[in-house]
C-alpha cells in the first residue's frame, strides 16, 4: 500500500514510517519541519517538505504518488502552549487538517488514520477511560483534536472518507535499535526532560503539582511505547476498506504511572540522580488519565509489547546515549 505520512519526520510519525517499512508498505513522508527532523527519516524514504495547509500541493502529491491511505501526525502537541496560544492550535490542528481533507477529496483518497489524543476526554468521569466516555477537553489542544474527530464522523457519514482515530495516552520510549527517538524543541515530555536533568543537559526537573488526589500527589499518566503505537496504526488498515467507517481506539497500556515513579525509574535506569523542583499545578492538567485498551486488543489483535515502565525508559535512555544532542548530532 502507498501511504502518505504527514508529520512523518516527527516523533510518532517517524516510528510509524519505520514500522510501515518493516510491514512491506511504501511510505512517503511529508513534513514542514517546523518541529520534525529531516534526519529522522531514513535514507531511501521519499521526503517532501510541505505544509498540509497547502491544498493544491497536497492534492498533486496524492495523485502523482498514487496514495492509497494517509496517516496524519502533523499537529502541535504542547498542552501548556495551547492554553496560552490557542489560535496557533486551532489554525494548525483543525484548520490545516480541513485543507488536508479537502485535498484528499480532490484526489479521491478515501482512507485516513488520524492521531488524536486522550486529552479529548478532559477530566474523565471514571477510570480507566473507555472510548464511549463523554469527551470534554479542558485545553485547546484537546479541543482541536476533538473538532477534527467530529469532522471525520461527518465525512464517514457521507461515504467520502473512512477514518480510524487513535486516542493516544503518553507516547514514550524510542526504537529498540536506538536509531530514532524523541527530540522536541522545546522539549515538553516528562521522560526526556528527566533524562536531560539527570545528565546535566538542563536544570532541575520541574514537577507541576504535588497536591493532586493521587497516591503520591503527582499526576498519573499511561505511558505507551511509541513502537506499540505504530504497530496499531498498521493493524487498522483492513478496517478502513469499508465505506462510511469511523472507528476510534484508545492506545495505552492501562497502567497508570506517577510523575515521581517516572523520576525514580529514570534514576534507576541511568544510575544518575534527577534533581527536581516542585512547582504549582499547571493549567489544563487532569490529575489522572489511563486507558482501557480492551477495544484495540479485541478488534485489532493489538497487544502492547512494552508493559514495564523500566523497559520503556531503557529504550529512551539508549536513544539519548546514542544521540546526546538528539537529531542535532
Amino acid at each position: 500500500m502507498n501511504v502518505l505520512v504527514v508529520g512523518g519526520a516527527g516523533y510518532i510519525g517517524s516510528h510509524c514510517v519505520k514500522q510501515l517499512q518493516a510491514s512491506g508498505h511504501r511510505a512517503l513522508v511529508l513534513d514542514n519541519l517546523v518541529y520534525g527532523h529531516r534526519s529522522a527519516v531514513a535514507e531511501g524514504i521519499p521526503f517532501i517538505k510541505e505544509d498540509i495547509g497547502n491544498r493544491a500541493a497536497i492534492t498533486k502529491i496524492l495523485i502523482d504518488e498514487k496514495i492509497d491511505l494517509v496517516m496524519h501526525f502533523a499537529a502541535y502537541a504542547c498542552v501548556g502552549e495551547s492554553v496560552t496560544e490557542p489560535l496557533k492550535y486551532y489554525e494548525n490542528n483543525t484548520g490545516n487538517t480541513i485543507q488536508l481533507l479537502l485535498a484528499m477529496q480532490d484526489a479521491a483518497v478515501d482512507r485516513l488514520v488520524f492521531s488524536s489524543s486522550c486529552t479529548t476526554y478532559g477530566t474523565p468521569e471514571t477510570l480507566p477511560i473507555t472510548e464511549d466516555l463523554p469527551q470534554a477537553p479542558i485545553n485547546p489542544y484537546g479541543q482541536s483534536k476533538l473538532q477534527v474527530e467530529s469532522i471525520l464522523k461527518d465525512l464517514a457519514y457521507t461515504g467520502e472518507i473512512s477514518s480510524a482515530v487513535f486516542r493516544y495516552f503518553n507516547a514514550a520510549g524510542a526504537s529498540e535499535d536506538g536509531s530514532i527517538g524523541e527530540h522536541h524543541t522545546p522539549e515538553t515530555n516528562l521522560i526526556p526532560l528527566a533524562i536531560d536533568a539527570a545528565t546535566g543537559k538542563r536544570g532541575p526537573l520541574k514537577i507541576f503539582g504535588t497536591d493532586y488526589p493521587t497516591p503520591d500527589g503527582t499526576c498519573l499518566r499511561d505511558y505507551v511505547h511509541v513502537d506499540d503505537l505504530a504497530r496499531a496504526h498498521i493493524a487498522v488498515f483492513n478496517k478502513l476498506e469499508k465505506p462510511n467507517t469511523f472507528i476510534c481506539y484508545n492506545l495505552g497500556t492501562g497502567q497508570p504511572t506517577s510523575v515521581r515513579k517516572i523520576i525514580t525509574t529514570v534514576e534507576h535506569v541511568t544510575g544518575l540522580p534527577v534533581p527536581v523542583e516542585n512547582e504549582p499545578r499547571r493549567a489544563g492538567d487532569p490529575p489522572s488519565l489511563y486507558a482501557d485498551n480492551t477495544k484495540a486488543r479485541t478488534e485489532l489483535n493489538w497487544e502492547p509489547q512494552y508493559i514495564d515502565i523500566k523497559e520503556i525508559i531503557a529504550t529512551a535512555w539508549k536513544w539519548h546515549q546514542n544521540h546526546p544532542e538528539g537529531y542535532g548530532q
